[in-house]
């Protein structure tokens, strides 16, 4: 089955409220593994911005050794397991590749990983010309890449350094 072409959206107010759905349904199916929190992160945590209409969830995990356990509830409870980037994160999307509503990211709580998504959602929802500028790349980068969703995902990169590496200064001026 071919992965879903990248198709971006414009913000969708009901964005936070299927976040707080589906955080509900994992903290209950995996309450066990959860050390830290479950975020909002990607664009669909971040208002006024567009975004493929893709929830994307990280949920705090002591280990990904200790959390492999949880994968088999995942995949019984709708997600599909994918092992992209195993040495930092297991990685999920619900319902099936072809039609994603949830992406879905098991992270050690305490790594660099999860203070970067933090980071980088927390400076674009606080800088709106940041986010605007995004916006534009993520608008080229989906006409480029549409049938290369890894291709369009690192494409993205360069500028999600730059926004990590000046975030603390940024971060002071807000």
């Amino acid at each position: 089955m071919p992965s879903a072409p990248v198709e971006l959206s414009a913000y969708d107010p009901a964005w936070p409220a299927k976040f707080e759905a589906e955080k509900i349904v994992l903290a209950n199916v995996l309450d066990q593994w959860l050390l830290g929190g479950i975020e909002h992160v990607g664009s669909t945590a971040i208002p006024g911005l567009l975004a493929k209409p893709v929830i994307d969830i990280m949920f705090g995990v002591q280990s990904l050794e200790d959390s492999k356990p949880a994968i088999v509830i995942l995949v019984s409870n709708g997600y599909q397991y994918f092992p992209y980037k195993p040495d930092v994160m297991h990685w999920f999307c619900k319902p099936s590749d072809a039609f994603r509503t949830h992406h879905l990211y098991l992270v050690p709580y305490y790594s660099q990983l999860w203070q970067d998504r933090l980071c980088f959602r927390d400076v674009l929802r606080a800088n709106r010309l940041l986010s605007n500028e995004y916006a534009a790349l993520k608008l080229a980068l989906a006409v480029r890449y549409r049938h290369d969703r890894e291709a369009y995902t690192q494409a993205k990169w360069p500028f999600v350094q730059k926004v990590l590496a000046d975030a603390p200064r940024k971060l002071g001026q807000f």
